[in-house]
């Protein structure tokens, strides 16, 4: 019964990922009017599924390079995803974007100082392949965004702004699918990761390859969050940070892709929603510094910054209790 409860908790917050992330992949595509609300979100249903069948390397990180795995029992993963989930859901009430991937990795920190002592976290690892990209990856996504934004400013500066626009909704057609299938290849291996996880714990397997069951399940579960979609959320990134033009959300989202593709291929669990985050500063800053809200982007860095403690305090919560 306990390894059904956490496979069945790792989905519900796979779900959770899904519905909380949807902003990350559609906003900027609706904001600026490229596709309808109802439509961005199906596409990104559909490639958030396709993306999370691309690899299995963020899984592997998940389940090898966060706690030993000598130390994992079922309620120490239980008590993780605990702390995920509540700190997705107190985020999305607040129509705060933050990290999943962050809350996931804060709550198995959280969960194991409880039952195993800090001796069973992987301290080395965490900072090299979590820690360091979780620095990085936006700041990288900003300067990519700008400079993406420079160039089409200096490639088209002399075409009229009503054929242009129009042009780069179509074009955000595509980089919107791109950020949604980095997103599946990258958000949905967490889950994954999890499972095996469990799985190891519950003595039903000794290898962390990813089954083919948790990888159609998880990618389901995604699929079906982002369908459900994450409104609040949407709002905060795509019209409160900056009021986007379809070219800054084509660069913004060319950017985002273009680091989670390329951090799922390598392995290296990062936010999705601190990427994006950090290409629409870095879209609107290329053209006007002032025109960003920073006050809005302050709010999203201090979630940013409280969600790795807060969802391991919730879980190390849950683990006492446990």
């Amino acid at each position: 019964m306990l390894i059904v409860l956490v496979v069945a908790t790792a989905l519900v917050f796979d779900f959770t990922n899904g519905f909380h992330d949807t902003a990350t992949a559609v906003a900027t595509s609706v904001s600026t009017r490229a596709l309808s609300p109802r439509t961005a979100v199906a596409l990104a249903a559909v490639m958030n599924f396709v993306g999370a069948l691309v690899t299995t390397s963020v899984a592997r990180t998940i389940s090898e390079d966060i706690v030993n795995v000598d130390a994992v029992t079922n309620q120490l993963v239980l008590s993780a995803l605990i702390g995920a989930i509540a700190w997705n859901l107190i985020t999305w009430w607040a129509a705060l974007p933050s990290s999943s991937t962050y809350a996931l990795v804060g709550g198995l920190i959280g969960a194991a100082w409880v039952t195993a002592g800090s001796s069973a976290i992987r301290w080395d690892l965490i900072g090299r392949r979590v820690a360091l990209p979780a620095l990085t990856s936006p700041l990288i996504g900003l300067v990519v965004a700008a400079i993406v934004m420079l160039a089409v400013y200096w490639g088209f500066r002399n075409k009229r702004p009503g054929p242009l626009n129009r042009g780069f909704r179509l074009a955000q057609i595509g980089s919107g699918s791109l950020v949604a299938l980095g997103h599946g290849a990258s958000d949905a291996q967490k889950t994954m990761g999890v499972i095996v996880l469990a799985l190891i714990a519950d003595g039903r397997t000794d290898s962390f390859a990813v089954p083919d069951w948790v990888i159609l399940s998880a990618a389901t579960a995604i699929a079906l969050g982002t369908f459900a979609g994450g409104w609040r959320i949407m709002r905060t990134l795509g019209q409160r940070v900056l009021p986007l033009e379809p070219a800054q959300g084509f660069a913004a989202q060319t950017s985002a892709a273009a680091v989670l593709l390329t951090t799922a291929s390598l392995g290296l669990p990062i936010s999705t929603t601190h990427v994006i985050s950090g290409g629409i500063v870095g879209a609107g800053s290329a053209r006007r510094p002032r025109s960003v809200r920073w006050g809005v982007a302050g709010d999203i860095g201090i979630a940013a910054a409280l969600t790795v403690p807060a969802s391991a305090a919730i879980a190390a919560l849950a683990a006492a209790l446990t």
